[in-house]
């Protein structure tokens, strides 16, 4: 009787979790795989937008952006909780994802601390106004954060199963990963140019770039092991070989300098690296859309 109830249990158990996504269309967990996707890029583009500030680059444009970048990272957390009608999210009552979340929450809540000082500043012109206690702060709090977030990523990925077709979530979770890619390269060049782990980040820049490369050819042409299908969409492929493979091949030489023996990166490089990541970001954003506004 009681294997009998325990298997009844079980059951009940998963019937009422199949009932949390079963009324979520693709349309809609296509939105929530690229939103929650993007989080993951909104981590890194605070970070390298404290890292600009602190090498004196377009302190007043970083700080504005900074800002923004911050309002948006809290409100789509809040959306991915509670739902958003304006952000296009709803709300998925799953415990596992609730309680990753709740992670990401608290890890959010010792970044944003940064933010906050940062942003709190009156004047930021000059290289080292930004403390070195926020500059190692957010060195080391911003790949926890990062981390947590992805996991989440994969939890909706998981969650899509029945509802969106398997190799479009994964597509959908890649290219949504190479904007934070963009944002993660580019702040790993930064904290080589401050000389914050310098080794640490110059390993970890070359493996980002090694990484974005490898996921912007499977998106064109395919890769197995990634379970990334050939694009066949002609305005898709259009966008990724004549729009973001284009400001890649022009930002990659910059990047190179940053994990290259005997290379130094200069302030005119990072001047250069403030505007092709921005673009490369917003080419790379156009392509995850496509890929979203795909699913029918």
């Amino acid at each position: 009787k009681y294997l009998k109830f325990s298997f009844i249990f079980t059951l009940i158990i998963g019937f009422c979790l199949i009932l949390t996504t079963c009324g979520v269309t693709k349309q809609e967990m296509g939105v929530i795989i690229n939103l929650s996707g993007k989080q993951r890029m909104l981590t890194q583009k605070m970070s390298q937008e404290i890292l600009f500030i602190a090498k004196g680059i377009e302190v007043e444009e970083n700080k504005e952006e900074l800002r923004k970048t911050e309002i948006l990272f809290h409100d789509t957390l809040i959306g991915l909780f509670n739902g958003d009608s304006e952000l296009g999210l709803v709300k998925i009552e799953v415990p596992e994802i609730k309680e990753q979340l709740e992670e990401v929450s608290c890890l959010w809540k010792a970044f944003r601390k940064n933010v906050k000082a940062v942003l709190k500043e009156k004047s930021v012109s000059k290289e080292k106004s930004v403390s070195k206690d926020v500059l190692d702060s957010t060195a080391m709090l911003n790949m926890p954060l990062l981390i947590a977030m992805n996991k989440t990523v994969t939890l909706y990925k998981k969650e899509s199963g029945s509802i969106l077709e398997q190799s479009m979530a994964v597509t959908i979770n890649l290219a949504g990963r190479q904007r934070m890619l963009t944002q993660k390269m580019t702040k790993e060049l930064l904290l080589v140019a401050l000389n914050i782990e310098q080794q640490v980040n110059q390993v970890r820049l070359a493996g980002t770039v090694f990484e974005f490369e490898e996921i912007l050819e499977g998106l064109l042409n395919g890769n197995d092991e990634l379970g990334l299908p050939k694009t066949e969409s002609k305005d898709i492929r259009n966008q990724l070989e004549n729009s973001v493979k284009k400001k890649w091949i022009e930002y990659k030489p910059i990047l190179t300098k940053g994990f290259i023996p005997g290379s130094q990166v200069s302030q005119g490089d990072l001047y250069t690296a403030f505007k092709l990541n921005l673009s490369l970001l917003e080419e790379m954003e156009k392509a995850v859309q496509m890929y979203t506004n795909s699913v029918k």
